[in-house]
Order: structure tokens, then sequence, then C-alpha cells
């Protein structure tokens, strides 16, 4: 008998009737003979509601009593999941964070998993109920109601599976898996069939919205196989695992991030600490900085250029400006119309050339490169932002054919 995790998303529980669908599965998965263990997120649109109503409250609402508010969205998901189940004639029950001890740190909105109690879950299994947990949501050591951030009921089903020693957890999204390419953008992407861990990470990191990024991070942890597969079909879909077959592509996946800005600083004094005192003030404002170019421009002086996410590259201009004078740079010029791409796969780290293929491919269409990054398993360029489609295209067809 092998004990299963199965996440439903909120698009897939949109409505009453869909609910009612999940059931009729959840209950087909138990009628082969397994246990199983379902966490579903709020019904579609319903955690902005209840946004709305916490801002329409105070402009900046407090933290605590926002979490408290957030979770009754899964709630309400998860009770109406069991009583379904139980209207179609077959054991169920639900679980809050709480009752489960789904134990998270005190940062209300975005708070982290220390420590899951699955003893409770695993009496229910034993007595045959299909167990159904409201995602998203925690407890701190003070008794407080936590939520985990966008996407949290992903962390919430695999720290289960992790702590349950579950078989798999699936994962049901809008989505039927992970593609080389997004095929809205590139018609000829094709499903794979396997990504590894270290991959899929890349590809969150890169925007690739597939799952919470800290699912996976208890998935690596826990060595928990993850399924990504559509709720609205019975195909299979991308399964996440820790190794990948031999045969395995040199590159995975060709993926476009819009939502950069570059911002470079001119005329910096070369000296030690120059960097610290520029990206000191960020970290502190909470700006992620992403690729990093330091050129020497002239003797003693250098030009730095950096990228931030797109929504909050005026506050970052606004702090470096008030640094400016302290280190007495040049100037500071901000570009907003870039784009990152990158590839992503463990191929390459055995594969040479791979770099260079990719640069020709680019330069062939005629695409300046601005910046470049690398790690083992990713490259990553930064060029125009209304070359990125044509980029993606290109690169798509260089390394997976027409």
């Amino acid at each position: 008998m092998a004990l299963i995790v199965q996440k439903f998303g909120g698009t897939v529980a949109g409505s009453p009737k869909r609910i009612k669908d999940i059931a009729e599965r959840v209950i087909a998965t138990q009628e082969m003979g397994n246990q199983v263990v379902v966490v579903i997120s709020a019904m579609e649109g319903e955690t902005d509601r209840l946004l709305g109503l916490a801002r329409s409250m105070a402009a900046i609402p407090d933290g605590r009593e926002q979490d408290a508010l957030l979770s009754t969205g899964e709630q309400v998901s998860a009770a109406m999941l069991a009583l379904a189940i139980k209207g179609l004639g077959y054991r169920a029950r639900s679980w809050l964070g709480h009752q489960i001890r789904i134990l998270t740190d005190n940062t209300f909105g975005r708070a982290r998993i220390q420590r899951v109690s699955a003893e409770a879950l695993r009496r229910s299994l034993k007595e045959g109920d299909i167990a159904v947990v409201a995602g998203f949501q925690g407890i701190d050591q003070q008794g407080n109601i936590t939520t985990l951030g966008r996407g949290g009921s992903d962390t919430t089903a695999v720290a289960l599976a992790a702590a349950l020693k579950a078989s798999v957890c699936e994962i049901y999204t809008q989505v039927d898996g992970i593609y080389t390419a997004d095929p809205k953008i590139c018609p000829t992407a094709r499903k794979l069939e396997y990504v590894s861990y270290e991959e899929m990470m890349e590809m969150i990191g890169l925007g690739v919205r597939a799952l919470h990024i800290d699912a996976i991070d208890f998935a690596m942890r826990g060595h928990v196989q993850l399924h990504i597969r559509s709720g609205f079909t019975p195909w299979e879909g991308t399964r996440v695992v820790q190794e990948k077959k031999d045969s395995e592509l040199i590159v995975s996946r060709v993926t476009p991030d819009k939502n950069q800005a570059k911002i470079t600083i001119t005329r910096v004094p070369d000296k030690p600490g120059i960097a610290a005192e520029i990206f000191a003030p960020l970290s502190e404002a909470g700006i992620v900085v992403d690729m990093i170019v330091q050129n020497a421009s002239e003797i003693g002086y250098t030009d730095v250029s950096f990228t931030v996410p797109l929504d909050v590259y005026k506050k970052a201009e606004s702090l470096i400006e008030e640094v400016k004078p302290e280190i007495k740079a040049g100037g500071i010029n901000c570009d907003p119309e870039i784009a990152k791409v990158s590839i992503v796969g463990r191929g390459m780290r055995t594969q040479a050339g791979v770099a260079a293929k990719m640069f020709q491919v680019l330069a062939k269409e005629g695409i300046n490169i601005e910046m470049i990054s690398t790690s083992e398993i990713t490259i990553s360029v930064v060029i125009r932002e209304k070359q990125a489609t044509r980029a993606v295209r290109a690169l798509h067809d260089a390394f997976f054919g027409k």
C-alpha cells in the first residue's frame, strides 16, 4: 500500500463543481489501494478577495490579523472537499495547520515551516480516512496562525510528504508538466518526462511558475519525488527527481524573464569597500540583486552594472542616488527595457561549447548581449526586452530542433 500526497491548486479547485471533481479523483486514488493525503488551496480568487477585505480595514493591515483572515480561504476549501468525499460515501476528515501542528516561524505572510508533526494524520489514515489538509497555513510557537506566502500550499504538501515518507507528492495545476520552453512562446516546446531538483530550483528562480521555491527545498532535503501534472486531464506530467537518466538533455529549458531592470553606476572609484557601500542599502531594503558586472572604464575608476526586479527598480535607483555622493560616483543610468534569457540543464556540467553555441545563435539573430551570468547548470544573458521572444525561439530551435 502506497501513501500518496496530492495537492490541488486554486485554479483546479476554482468552484464547488471542480471540488466535487477533485473528490472523485481522490477517491479513485484510494480505490487503487493507496492511503491518500490531500492538500488543497483556496478557491480561485478567494485569497485576493480576502486581501481586499483586509485592506478595506487598514491601509497596511497588521500581519498577524491578516494571516488569520487569509487562512480561512483554505479552511473553506478543505471542509468543502471533505464534505464532497463523505457525500460520495467515503471516509474523510479535514485538518487545519494548527491541528496537525505545522510549526513555522513568526514571519507573517511569508512564514517558513520548521517542523511537521504527522502522527495525527497517520492515525487518521490507518482508520481509513482520506486526510484533507488546508494548505498555505501553519502555527508559530506562540499559537498564532501563519501563512506561507503565495504558492505556499505546494510547500505544505511537500513538507507533509517528507514527514510521512510518502511514495510521491502529486502537484495538480492548470498545466500538464514542465516544458522545454513556454508553449505560448514556442509552439514546438515539448513536455519533459523528468527534471532534477537542481534544474527545477533554477527554473523557479528564473521565473517559471511551476512550484513554490520552498517546496523544492523540502523535496531536496526529504528526497520527495514530485509529479507535476494537470488537474483537468489524466495524463502523466513531469517528475521532479534527484537524479535523471543518463540520456538526459544537455539543456532542459529556455526561458525569458522580462521582470528585470538594469542600473549602471558610472565612474565609481576603484578601491576596496566600494561594492559593500553600494549594495548594503539594497540588501537592507530587501531588494534582491541578480546579475552584477564591473567594468574598468578608466584608470582609478570603474562602471558597475546590476539587475533588480522591475517592480523595485525605482526604489533601488533612489537608494543608489542617496549613496552616490558618499562614494563619489559619476552618474546613474536606469534601463527598464531589458530582459534576461536563460538556458538551464544539468548536461552543461559535462558538455563543452554550450555557452559558445548560445552566443553564436544570438549573434546570428543580430541580438546584442549586454550582460552575462553563468553557474554550473545555467547561462543567462541580458538583452533588449523587445528581442526576448525571438531569442527564446532561436535558442529553442538550436538546442531542441524545430
